[in-house]
């Protein structure tokens, strides 16, 4: 379920851009890593809670797919 009242911080925005930019939308955290420069501190986080917030999906270990931003409904 998709939390629409979850307020991403700052490297969280950055990781769900990089995913949405992606054209599966999906992308392995050691890749959002090399690509942005950010390091596993922030982005491994920022996918843990983006996925508890229901705004992408693990598919397995390290691997994530966006499910959707409901911000871009409104």
């Amino acid at each position: 379920m998709v939390n629409e009242n979850y307020d991403p911080n700052e490297h969280e925005e950055k990781v769900l851009d990089f995913v949405k930019s992606e054209p599966c939308g999906r992308v392995t955290n050691r890749y959002v890593r090399e690509e942005t420069s950010m390091p596993a501190e922030r982005v491994d986080p920022a996918l843990n809670n983006l996925e508890k917030a229901g705004w992408v999906r693990r598919l397995t270990r390290g691997f994530y797919e966006l499910v959707e931003d409901p911000r871009e409904d409104i």
